[in-house]
């Protein structure tokens, strides 16, 4: 038999085995209050300790598995702008934007100032982390609110309107800064560099963000209405989350990353009813793919960087930490009261989605990204981990008077 054959033999088994332990690791999970894409981390992270005693991740087969992740991004921040709202969030926004710029605020600057003055993290990198650490995991968040029969309360509202916000802001800096990124990092006249790079990046995205905008205004509602004819729900759901495939293609052609383009297209196509009832039959989709994401993760980290990843990690939990509970509960307890604003402070706590999208954007142009990226991977875990056991029992206790 060939290499390529085995290659792909090779490549359909793992995708396979990558969709059985999904499925498993979800079935396992459902009961408890850990988040399965901790189970898909520790799953990718299997197969690297597989690999490094018994290679077999040839580069064919990695590759496939980026490609893979790719897809899993894209599924991901499509189904995250889907559910925006924009003109929803907007009419929310006072409130939601007073907290959101306190807690995001202050999440950035305790993750910058923990990488770049405790870990001694080069610029690039510490702003990265901020970035990173700016967002939350509202996915995370939401399944305790649910779980408590809290989630269509006024302060469960208020907290996917807060998350969106997070979400948004820090893919948006997340671009702006791997815009400059590469000129900062090539070094020489970085200001002026800077300047020049972030002005061309700002023209491409006017290009793209105009052609979002005449989509959405012109062709939007007949690529829906279009699809309304089609005689059953999944070609309906296709084509729409063809089109938004498309639109995250058209990004990267343009050169941002796949997750903004994605991201854009949920956002393009929120405000359509009829477009946001393909949501349920995309979750088929999305929950092919975006595992293989955080597979992905996993298998980056490299076993030899986990021990001196092990006190950053800890460094930067604390960061993440203080900076949800003391930033989303300041401003909160001015909008929503003490209690309220302690239980959006740990419902921001968690880290997962968009903070690896960040930090996987990130690896071409930061130093030393490996032990970070394991660092920040301790982050999420632990994060993702720890916040649903606290806020579960909180949640409960204050449904309960």
């Amino acid at each position: 038999m060939s290499e390529l054959n085995i290659d792909a033999a090779l490549i359909v088994g793992l995708v396979g085995a990558g969709v059985v332990a999904a499925a498993l690791i979800n079935s396992m999970l459902s009961s408890s209050r850990i988040p399965p894409l901790v189970g898909y981390i520790a799953f990718g992270f299997a197969l690297r300790l597989i690999d490094d005693v018994a290679p077999f991740l040839s580069e064919p087969v990695l590759h496939a598995f980026r490609f893979m992740a790719d897809l899993g991004i894209v599924a991901l921040l499509f189904a995250i702008g889907l559910e925006c709202h924009p003109s929803a969030l907007a009419r929310k926004l006072p409130v939601a934007s007073f907290v959101w710029f306190g807690e995001a605020g202050i999440s950035f600057a305790a993750g910058f100032a923990a990488a770049y003055w405790i870990l001694e993290v080069e610029l690039l990198g510490a702003l990265v982390v901020g970035t990173a650490l700016s967002a939350t995991s509202v996915g995370v968040a939401v399944a305790s609110w649910r779980a408590a029969g809290a989630i269509d309360t006024p302060n469960g509202n208020l907290l996917v309107d807060v998350a969106e916000l997070d979400d948004l802001s820090a893919v948006t800096i997340m671009a702006l800064l791997f815009a400059v990124a590469p000129t900062i990092v090539a070094g020489g006249d970085a200001f002026a560099g800077a300047i020049s790079t972030l002005g061309e990046y700002l023209l491409r995205l006017a290009l793209f963000v105009g052609i979002c905008l005449l989509f959405a205004q012109f062709a939007e509602h007949r690529v829906t209405a279009f699809a309304r004819r089609m005689r059953a729900p999944p070609e309906r759901m296709l084509l729409v989350a063809g089109v938004g495939f498309l639109i995250a293609s058209l990004a990267g052609v343009l050169g941002f990353s796949l997750a903004i383009g994605a991201l854009a297209a949920g956002l393009v196509f929120s405000n359509d009813p009829e477009a946001v009832k393909t949501e349920a039959s995309f979750t088929d989709i999305s929950s092919f793919v975006t595992p293989f994401f955080f597979i992905g993760i996993g298998l980056q980290i490299d076993p030899a960087s986990l021990a001196s990843a092990v006190v950053p990690g800890v460094v930067l939990t604390v960061a993440a930490v203080a900076g949800k509970l003391i930033g989303a509960y300041l401003p909160a307890r001015m909008a929503i009261g003490a209690t309220g604003g302690l239980l959006l402070g740990v419902s921001m706590v968690p880290r997962a989605e968009i903070t690896m999208v960040v930090m996987d954007q990130a690896r071409p142009f930061v130093d030393g990204s490996t032990w970070l990226y394991s660092a920040m991977v301790i982050v999420t875990a632990a994060t993702s981990v720890a916040a649903p056991l606290v806020l579960l029992p909180l949640l409960k206790r204050r449904h309960q008077r």
